[in-house]
């Protein structure tokens, strides 16, 4: 990987600043308690994956950061890279408990933990700033103002869409492993997804649909590894 993390965070983190300043944001509520807590405990099982692999943690130098956006017409969540993260308060509906909503989070985080974004990069010679899930609330926009602004940034820095089968695959496997270890239940890692599919063809914007594959594989898969996860990263002992 040719671009350094204080690169990509010198890129994302102004632009993080920028979002939260034009943005409509939630404090103050249980549910924006909900999704601060979520992610420090997702925080905290990062930290123990990676010592009982014995490696080193690829998010010691993440600065931490949740915002719960005040859109209940978009269904999405996004991280980008050093730990910056947003949830749309239309996803709630969808995660609809703590267990999907730390299954959402775990799959968006574990992007940013695996330096996806910067992988794309690499292999285009191309900096692209943000995470996906951060061109998926680009895309998810109208294209009018700040939107059309950052849009046009990010693709100076190299946009492409989308993240490989691969590093989705990889995402969704991490965060299984992640919400496990936080103490969340697994099964709602499938159940979110199948929600998802119900509300499809609902009202409101699902910007999950137009950037990753059909949920219909990633099922399949979330239920075959739930028990080998269960078993090898049982929840943290506190």
């Amino acid at each position: 990987n040719i671009f350094s993390d204080d690169f990509l965070y010198s890129k994302t983190f102004p632009a993080y600043e920028k979002f939260k300043s034009q943005t409509k944001l939630i404090t103050g509520t249980t549910e924006y308690n909900n999704v601060v807590n979520i992610g420090y405990s997702i925080r905290d099982a990062i930290g123990v994956y990676y010592a009982k692999i014995d490696e080193q943690n690829p998010t010691d130098n993440f600065q931490w950061e949740f915002v719960l956006v005040d859109d209940n017409q978009t269904k999405n969540a996004w991280c980008m890279p050093g730990g910056k993260i947003a949830v749309y308060s239309g996803i709630l509906p969808i995660t609809k408990n703590n267990d999907g909503l730390a299954s959402i989070m775990g799959h968006e985080i574990a992007h940013a933990v695996a330096r996806h974004s910067a992988e794309r990069a690499s292999r285009a010679i191309l900096m692209d700033a943000s995470t996906y899930a951060f061109e998926r609330l680009i895309l998810g926009t109208s294209m009018t103002g700040y939107s059309r602004e950052l849009y046009g940034q990010m693709r100076q820095l190299g946009l492409e869409l989308p993240f490989s089968r691969n590093q989705e695959s990889e995402a969704d496997y991490l965060g299984l492993v992640f919400m496990s270890l936080a103490g969340y239940n697994t099964e709602e890692s499938y159940l979110v997804w199948e929600r998802m599919q119900k509300a499809k063809g609902g009202k409101g914007r699902a910007e999950f649909f137009s950037t990753h594959p059909s949920p219909k594989n990633r099922i399949i898969k979330l239920k075959e590894w739930i028990p080998q996860v269960r078993e090898q990263y049982p929840p943290i002992k506190v």
